[in-house]
């Protein structure tokens, strides 16, 4: 549904003089009436307030439960809520800034919960282990501070390879908060209003650089986390999980149905991380697709957006509690979690 609103417009303002006795002639052209299409604001009218459920939490954080169906497919899904006016972000992640592993361990979020008691904690970047070392594929800044970067390659066959770029969510030293596509090149950090224009079914794009793609900025956050794909940038919907090669063999199944977790921040900068179970831990749930989670939090208000991990990762604590049931059938170590108290 779409609200219409009639707006005046007046093509001028030009001066004018009195004269008594004589009817003026309107000596401009009529106004012009236009109607304008604005979406209908978002609200959370299907969504169930389960804040009391989690214990006391601070007013500016509210925590819902989805209705019981998303994009018409059985879900069971929360979001916790929270007003960046008031409340607090941050992230933990191994540090992984040489991108050539490190012997510091995973950790579940529960392990993070307890570190610092706070009471939203979401597991975040992707990652992985080899050869006896943890390594982080995923952006993540805290204090301005680079702990790790996306990954910047991606093979199907370890012959040819790519370099895509991938998403990560931010909030400037100004407080702005942006998604977007990055890569790192060298001793070279950028930042892309849209994505280098990969796929598999082509031969490699060119490296990303300063001037390829286009807009490139030098990399700046006070605190960011990478993921992928971008869900929706300017208020628009994304998923360019092509793009960044997150499809095929290697990927992380975009258009099947998932268990996932996302971020995004709303245009009145309304913090909204997002999980959902999958995998049948509740009879007829599945998850969702990528696009599914882009639709959902754009219903939310959602103006900018990534997705996280996913799969046996998706996990969100609320004063520690568990909201929905990990597929792995208990907490998956992860390398990093993203924080809000």
């Amino acid at each position: 549904m779409r609200l219409i609103i009639t707006i005046l417009l007046t093509l001028g303002f030009i001066g004018c003089t009195e004269t008594s006795g004589e009817v003026q002639v309107w000596p401009w052209e009529d106004p012009v009436i236009e109607e304008i299409e604005l979406p209908v604001p978002a609200t959370l009218d299907k969504w169930t307030d389960v804040s009391a459920d989690y214990g006391t939490l601070p007013e500016y954080i509210k925590v819902y439960k989805s209705p019981e169906k998303l994009e018409a497919k059985l879900a069971v899904a929360y979001i916790a809520v929270a007003d960046m006016a008031a409340a607090q972000w941050d992230i933990w992640s191994i540090s992984d800034v040489e991108m050539d592993g490190t012997e510091e361990a995973f950790k579940t979020p529960a392990a993070v919960y307890a570190e610092g008691t706070w009471p939203v904690v979401i597991n975040a970047g992707f990652f992985y282990s080899s050869g006896g070392l943890n390594y982080s594929s995923s952006l993540a800044v805290r204090e301005s501070e680079v702990l790790a970067y996306n990954i910047n390659y991606a093979s199907e066959d370890w012959v040819t390879l790519y370099y895509p770029t991938r998403a990560a969510f931010l909030e400037s030293e100004s407080g702005e908060f942006n998604a977007c596509w990055t890569y790192k090149r060298n001793d070279s950090h950028y930042m892309y209003p849209s994505p280098a224009g990969n796929t598999w079914e082509a031969r490699p794009a060119k490296t990303p650089s300063a001037t390829y793609p286009e807009g490139a900025e030098t990399f700046a956050a006070k605190t960011a986390m990478g993921g992928g794909p971008l869900l929706i940038d300017g208020g628009k919907f994304k998923d360019t999980f092509v793009e960044e090669l997150f499809n095929g063999a290697s990927g992380i199944a975009p258009d099947s149905d998932q268990p996932r977790t996302a971020i995004g921040i709303t245009a009145d900068k309304k913090m909204i991380t997002f999980v959902c179970e999958g995998r049948q831990m509740t009879e007829g749930v599945a998850g969702l697709t990528t696009a599914d989670v882009a639709n959902v939090l754009l219903d939310l208000g959602c103006v900018e957006a990534i997705n996280l991990d996913g799969g046996g990762s998706s996990c969100m604590l609320i004063n520690g509690r568990q909201t929905i049931k990990p597929s792995d059938g208990a907490q998956r170590s992860v390398g990093s979690t993203i924080m809000i108290k």
